[in-house]
């Protein structure tokens, strides 16, 4: 499956609607082999785990950033090659008053098939919940310290560094709500991201991460919710190229999101925040999540929110 995965992202990475102009294999693993000292100096134990995924897999070091940091690869890869369309994808919310992170995962719908959970028990450090895709280290999750993380994806002009999951791994190694925002503020990015944290007594942070610029706000009463665009000047500066169809889709998300913040029923149903579409290649709703990091739980579903079942995981 790791494999198969591999060949699929590689394929959509030669593409020009994806990276912006002709980027062959070679120039993919090329621009991947590049993040990895990043990745080994972000977190030696998290590299050692993927290289050791890459083995097991048959697949190269540079191949496992390719199958698990896609998106922050692209827009690496989209600095060398030219500038693209952009996929839009992922709504998320982070409701303190009702204890809740809640988003939609989007997608190449092609990636709904690789959605699993994982169970992190290691030696040191806290246990956690993974949702993520066959070969990637992890997407979204939450700790047994009650620390939760998801993930918007955001546009940016990439440069070599770390992908996104293994920020995501490390922010789930951390036991309290400031040091996992400290994991975010002190990576160097390869490509944009937001990353929405909330911590054991239902305290959330947003940040804004690009490359070049991070931007924190700190949630504690009102929702918060987050698409596919920056939401401050700083970091909207660092965007990459959008076409005026993705903005106005994330906009509109935004604005769904924001009337239906309390009301997660209301959430999911909406078909633009969860998206069915029948091109493989296309950009849809491949899993969601709900997490309550007082509770401890995690709610997963793979696929469009109320085309498969819910599935609840406690710690």
């Amino acid at each position: 499956m790791i494999q198969s995965y591999l060949e699929d992202r590689i394929t959509l990475t030669s593409q020009e609607n994806w990276s912006g102009g002709a980027a062959d294999r070679d120039l993919i693993l090329e621009v991947a082999e590049g993040t990895l000292q990043h990745h080994e100096r972000f977190s030696e134990r998290l590299h050692a785990e993927m290289l050791a995924m890459a083995a097991a897999a048959g697949i190269t070091p540079a191949e496992a950033v390719v199958v698990g940091g896609f998106t922050d690869l692209i827009d690496v890869v989209r600095s060398v090659v030219g500038s693209a369309p952009t996929e839009h994808n992922c709504s998320a919310v982070i409701n303190p008053a009702k204890g809740y992170f809640a988003q939609t995962w989007d997608m190449h719908a092609s990636a709904g098939e690789y959605v699993l959970m994982l169970k992190i028990d290691p030696l040191v450090g806290p246990a956690a919940l993974v949702q993520t895709t066959t070969g990637c280290l992890g997407q979204i999750g939450l700790n047994e310290a009650g620390i939760s993380v998801g993930i918007n994806n955001l546009t940016s002009w990439g440069r070599p560094g770390v992908t996104w999951p293994s920020v995501v791994r490390k922010v789930l190694n951390q036991t309290d709500l400031d040091a996992a925002v400290d994991v975010v503020l002190g990576v160097e990015l390869a490509g944009g991201h937001n990353f929405m944290i909330m911590g054991p007594d239902g305290d959330g942070v947003n940040i804004e991460a690009m490359p070049l610029d991070k931007k924190v706000t700190r949630v504690s009463e009102r929702p918060y919710v987050h698409t596919n665009h920056c939401m401050f000047d700083s970091t909207a500066a660092f965007e990459g190229h959008r076409e005026p169809e993705h903005i106005e889709n994330s906009n509109q998300r935004l604005q769904i999101s924001e009337s239906k913040a309390n009301d997660l029923d209301a959430f999911f149903d909406d078909p633009m925040i969860s998206r069915k579409v029948d091109d493989p290649a296309a950009v849809g709703t491949c899993g969601a999540v709900v997490i309550r990091p007082v509770e401890r739980t995690l709610k997963s579903v793979w696929g469009v929110p109320g085309d498969h079942p819910w599935e609840t995981f406690q710690l």
